[in-house]
């Protein structure tokens, strides 16, 4: 009718919430169309890389949670094969501000929660999470650990509402029980899905790692369309899977190279 604005209609396949993220997101439902619309509409091969972290500085400091933390990286690392976790990228850091920002707007509560992170690298994540009041594992392969370890030590001094330590944890092995009795409540990664037998081990890991009641959090760069696509393919069959708007993140830390995923047990 003339002169009644009609109003919008509402998105399709969009939830208030997803386990213990009380904000919206999207449902994954056809991993193709997914693929096809961030890289459309997103378009991540024309915006800045590595917008928030500088790889060839020896440090990396960024205000969070009233702190300057200070993130020690090995950029001479970072040509050897396989090693990417010596520095920081940009979804680690976005994804640390989102929680940041989750918390102080209500839509997630780390205080008392128990997190894993895995693939921590450099562990700005869980050094956030910890000063969320998570009670945070931070996660990497043996050879990763002594940079996570100085990182902890060197961030998370005094005192802080949660607490973190740092543990070995390769994809695809067996779990010790301390990770999975009880199950976490948050399961955290940024850029943990990099090539398809990753996924393999990290699909493996996060099916034996999460309970009903927890809920996972990832953050990537999109790089990879195929890479990406195999891991939703794969996500969705043991996982209700759900992105989170850009709208949502913080608004500081914002960029169309990366995605953020929620996801739940089905």
């Amino acid at each position: 009718m003339a002169g009644i604005a009609e109003e919008p209609p509402e998105e399709e396949n969009v939830v208030a919430e997803l386990g213990l993220y009380k904000g919206q997101v999207k449902l994954v439902i056809d991993c193709e169309e997914e693929i096809m619309l961030l890289w459309a509409i997103q378009q991540p091969i024309f915006s800045k890389n590595n917008a928030f972290v500088s790889q060839s500085s020896l440090q990396l400091k960024i205000d969070a949670c009233g702190r300057s933390l200070s993130i020690l990286q090995s950029p001479s690392s970072l040509g050897t094969p396989g090693v990417t976790g010596s520095v920081m990228w940009d979804s680690g850091i976005i994804l640390g501000k989102f929680l940041e920002h989750s918390v102080e707007s209500g839509k997630i509560s780390l205080q008392g929660k128990n997190v894993v992170e895995l693939g921590s690298g450099c562990g700005l994540v869980g050094c956030i999470a910890a000063l969320l009041g998570a009670h945070a594992i931070l996660t990497d392969l043996p050879d990763r650990l002594k940079l996570l370890k100085k990182n902890v030590e060197t961030n998370l001094y005094g005192d802080i509402r949660g607490s973190a330590r740092v543990e070995e944890l390769t994809w695809g092995d067996d779990l010790d029980k301390d990770f999975t009795d009880p199950s976490p409540d948050f399961v955290i990664g940024s850029d943990v899905v990099y090539s398809e037998g990753a996924v393999v081990d990290l699909m493996e890991t996060l099916v034996e790692l999460c309970g009903k009641h927890t809920t996972v959090v990832l953050a990537g760069e999109l790089r990879n369309d195929a890479i990406l696509e195999y891991f939703l393919e794969a996500a969705r069959k043991e996982f209700v899977v759900g992105r989170v708007d850009e709208g949502q993140w913080h608004p500081d830390y914002r960029s169309s190279r990366v995605a953020i995923y929620v996801l739940v047990k089905i």
